[in-house]
């Protein structure tokens, strides 16, 4: 039977190459900050690793997170090796509607209980009867797939954070999946979207190490949470120098200038974006000149506008690197302006130097 296919077997049915399988072994090793020596262990343990039974559940969120993981760039090897879980209930991808979708999410509970995998999208509504699928609350929901699960894996801010359901007056009381289920364990994949690699990287870790990645103090895996989006930007030299975009189509923006005066949250924000980007790796927001809007990071939505700058109280809110970008913004400000002066001094003593 297809489901006691081990994954190797499965990517061989599939055409898929030695190759092209141990390409995704080393990228995702890398990503995940593991050493060139575990690219073999990684690979043998997924050929050998059989599909966990997955239960994906959508509550107040907009289905951005799965149409940017179905959408990623397939068919590659990470969509492949997300087909190899056994995904047994999902709103969005399931044939099954009605009382045989809820059927399949309790076999898949019930064959499978202290095994399977939760990852939910969206936030939960707290106000009764806000939200129900088949009659059932999200909560309701939510509290019964969580009970026999092995962990649970928020993908996106919604479920992550509570996203834009929980943004100010939020009617429906919406909260984090991690405000409601404290008994197990959980990781947070955000973004809005996330990054499709940052989804299939954290299933991949938990197949082949049988245990979730490390996390950061927000619970989001370090080997793609782990870095500020402004040190890996391509615009920091800009920044450091005082040379910023005033608005979307002046010189400055043209010639690709920091975005920070536009509004950019990369100072404090923590995602892969400037590094493993979009659409294989072809850019990111930054890249295609809109700023950060700091996605990635808890209450997003409420952070004082997306146009506008980070305020000072933000970068020195218990960060070193916030206060520390401060002080290189003002001496890059600084620097340039004494370069203009001293250009204009030049121009006015010798003007055949200007």
């Amino acid at each position: 039977m297809a489901s006691e296919w081990t994954l190797g077997e499965l990517l061989r049915r599939q055409g898929v190459s030695r190759r092209a399988f141990l390409k995704f072994c080393s990228t995702t090793a890398s990503l995940l900050a593991l050493p060139a020596s575990a690219v073999p262990a990684m690979a043998e343990a997924l050929s050998a690793a059989r599909r966990p039974s997955v239960i994906w559940l959508s509550f107040q969120e907009c289905t951005g997170c799965t149409e940017a993981l179905t959408r990623s760039h397939a068919p590659t090897i990470e969509g492949l090796i997300f087909d190899f879980v056994s995904l047994d209930y999902h709103h969005t991808l399931q044939a099954a509607s009605g009382r045989a979708a809820e059927a399949a999410r309790e076999a898949a509970q019930h064959e499978n209980a202290g095994r399977y995998l939760v990852l939910v999208d969206g936030a939960v509504p707290l106000v009764e009867h806000c939200s129900t699928i088949a009659g059932i609350s999200n909560l309701q929901m939510l509290k019964e797939s969580a009970r026999d699960a092995a962990a649970i894996i928020n993908v996106g801010t919604c479920s992550a954070y509570g996203g834009l359901p929980m943004a100010q007056p939020n009617p429906t009381g919406a909260v984090a999946v991690g405000d409601v289920i404290t008994d197990k364990p959980i990781v947070n994949i955000p973004g809005c979207p996330p990054l499709p690699l940052a989804i299939t990287g954290v299933i991949a870790h938990y197949l082949t190490m049988g245990r979730l990645p490390e996390l950061d103090h927000l619970g989001r895996p370090q080997a793609f949470y782990g870095e500020n989006i402004h040190d890996r930007c391509y615009r920091r030299p800009f920044y450091d120098r005082g040379e910023f975009a005033e608005t979307f189509d002046d010189e400055g923006a043209r010639k690709g200038w920091c975005l920070y005066k536009l509004g950019c949250k990369a100072p404090i924000t923590y995602n892969a974006c400037a590094h493993v980007k979009w659409n294989q790796g072809v850019s990111f927001p930054i890249q295609s000149g809109h700023g950060c809007i700091g996605c990635s990071e808890p209450r997003f939505w409420d952070a004082g506008g997306i146009y506008a700058s980070v305020p000072r109280g933000r970068f020195e809110d218990g960060s070193k690197l916030g206060a520390a970008a401060l002080a290189g913004a003002a001496l890059g400000a600084g620097t340039a302006l004494l370069a203009r002066r001293r250009k204009a001094r030049v121009a006015e003593d010798d003007p055949a130097k200007s």
